[in-house]
Parts: structure tokens; sequence; C-alpha cells
């Protein structure tokens, strides 16, 4: 398990036009573990020519590049990880598909089941959410803190936190045990640019639980 909780973006449904730029500014902040590709309603090509300048800046930063519910383009592209949705593919079958060395992260709401799975399953992260109201996406699901801190107590599998978490609400998502929390709209909707944004909640995770 992480040490401390570390910043895992998620990119907006749109990374045409001038995305490629935000996202250079944002890990140009140095302080993002990993980013998420997560377009819909695209063809694989298509998905592909999104996602090609955007892998080769997070090479640049050192920053895993992961694909959302695609196991087929992940292994196109080379990615370095998948995530999985509930019903969107198997562990196992992904992994054979892709490997050992690729990380592999399953949406698990607030179920405890589906978390225990996942796990189960090979898992190599598990997400909970949503924690608070998103702008990004529906929120049917609705997580509590309890939740993370059972997780952090049972198993060494790190934990993914998302749902409209903002440096100012981190604190207690981080005092309850997430490795890691997913942030979309509060980097790419931020009024003083994606680099600030990634920086404000850089620092509240650098302070860890304090208020």
């Amino acid at each position: 398990m992480n040490n401390k909780c570390e910043l895992y973006l998620i990119s907006p449904l749109d990374v045409d036009g001038d995305f490629p730029q935000k996202l250079e500014a944002a890990l140009s902040a140095k302080h993002v573990a990993a980013f998420q590709f997560r377009v819909k309603g695209k063809d694989q090509h298509e998905a592909a020519r999104l996602a090609a300048p955007l892998q080769e800046i997070c090479v640049k930063y050192d920053v895993a590049f992961v694909v959302n519910d695609d196991v087929a383009l992940a292994k196109r592209l080379g990615a370095d990880g998948v995530h999985l949705g509930q019903g969107d593919g198997d562990v196992r079958e992904a992994r054979q598909e892709l490997g050992k060395d690729v990380q592999i992260g399953v949406t698990c709401h607030d179920s405890r089941h589906f978390a225990l799975e996942a796990g189960e399953a090979g898992a190599d992260y598990v997400a909970f959410g949503a924690f608070y109201p998103s702008s990004t996406k529906d929120t049917p699901y609705i997580a509590d803190l309890e939740l993370l801190r059972w997780w952090s107590a049972m198993l060494e599998i790190p934990s993914v936190a998302i749902g409209g978490i903002t440096a100012d609400n981190a604190g207690p998502i981080i005092e309850a045990g997430a490795d890691f929390i997913a942030v979309s709209g509060a980097i790419w909707n931020a009024k003083d640019g994606p680099a600030k944004a990634v920086e404000a909640i850089a620092n509240r995770l650098s302070k860890g639980a304090e208020v």
C-alpha cells in the first residue's frame, strides 16, 4: 500500500482540440501518478488517434497511461493500464490478454462485495465512489468513508476514491486511507488553469489528513 495519497487524473470526454496542451500543463506540475483516457462512443481507430498525443505526454512526464473500459484499445496502445467498470470486462480475461505488467483497476462503486471479487480476480487497484456529487458524470452510487477505512485495514490492494473530490474536501478521503484520489472536473474546469489546480490538490495531499 502507498504511504501517501496520490493524484489520479481522469480525462474529460472531449480530448480533441486544445486538450493535449491542457494535459501537458497539468502534468508539468509534476504531482500526477496516473492519467485515465476516458472517451465514449468512438471507434477504436478514432480513439487511438485521440489517445496518441496524450500517451506521448504521459511518457514524457513518467505518468501511467490508463485506458478506460477497453481492453483491446489498451493492448493496441501498449497502455500501462486498463480500468474496468462493472460489466465492462473480466479481470482474469484482461490479465490474460494484457499480461502481468499491465495495471488493472476495477470500479466497485460502494460495494465491499465487488471490491473483494476484484481483488480475488487479481485487480491491481479498486475504485470506490462517488464520495461527493460530481459534475463529470451521474453518481447513482454514494460511497462512505467507512468503506475506505475498512478496505485500508483489511487489504493491501490500493484504493482509488472518486467523485466530486477537490482540494477543499479531500481531507476526510485522505484520513480514511485512500491511496489515490481521482479528479477530473476540478482540474479541467478550473478558472486558473489545470497546472494551478493540480498544484492546489497536490498541496492538500502533501498535508495528509491535516485540516
